[in-house]
């Protein structure tokens, strides 16, 4: 954000004026190698860390008994479930993330504006990122997430089936398959600030 100033120029437009805010985390999906595209409609927003919010995969029948109730006070969805790279449960992410203009970065060396377009018509969101940098150069290696939900209608699809010697996945590695589950691996990409009028 330093490098940013407190403002970024957004091509083709006047000067955007951004704010700092507490990080954020987008789950994002799209080609790696691209620098805009569409199907922003499916990416999710935690707006807390999920992290020190989840439960630990060995702890998923406690979690079961206190009726899919986290500590942290989220409730667990036995259809549509997240897991992060160390082997936690993690809330879902709202869906889907306001349209707008985002300071976003993988901690890495990039950092640079990712532009939410509103849905169109069909219900499909554009996303663009400025200075040339690609969905790549603002992912976040090292955080790994991936979105489970059944593969059949008997539902079989279970935590408890998650092998937990899988984790933690190395960063940069495709998250593990559980059995009875289709498995969505997301990119995760940190917000540090939002335009003033997001």
């Amino acid at each position: 954000m330093a490098g940013l100033g407190q403002s970024a120029q957004a091509v083709g437009e006047g000067q955007t004026t951004f704010k700092s805010i507490p990080i954020q985390f987008i789950a994002a999906l799209g080609d790696p190698g691209a620098s805009s595209g569409s199907g922003a409609q499916s990416w999710g927003l935690w707006r807390r860390d999920p992290g020190p919010r989840g439960v630990w995969l060995n702890n998923y029948e406690q979690l079961k008994a206190a009726g899919g109730v986290a500590p942290a006070q989220w409730k667990f969805d036995s259809t549509d479930w997240w897991v992060e790279e160390n082997g936690l449960l993690m809330e879902n992410p709202d869906f889907p993330v306001p349209p707008g203009k985002y300071i976003v970065t993988g901690a890495r060396e990039v950092t640079t504006v990712l532009t939410l377009h509103p849905m169109d018509k069909e219900g499909v969101q554009r996303w663009e990122l400025g200075s040339g940098a690609k969905l790549f150069d603002v992912t976040h290696l090292p955080c790994r997430s991936a979105r489970y939900t059944p593969a059949t209608s008997d539902n079989v699809c279970s935590p408890a089936r998650a092998r937990t010697t899988e984790f933690p996945v190395a960063p940069g590695a495709a998250m593990p398959p559980v059995e009875g589950c289709n498995k969505q691996d997301y990119a995760v990409l940190f917000v540090i600030g939002v335009a003033v009028d997001n």
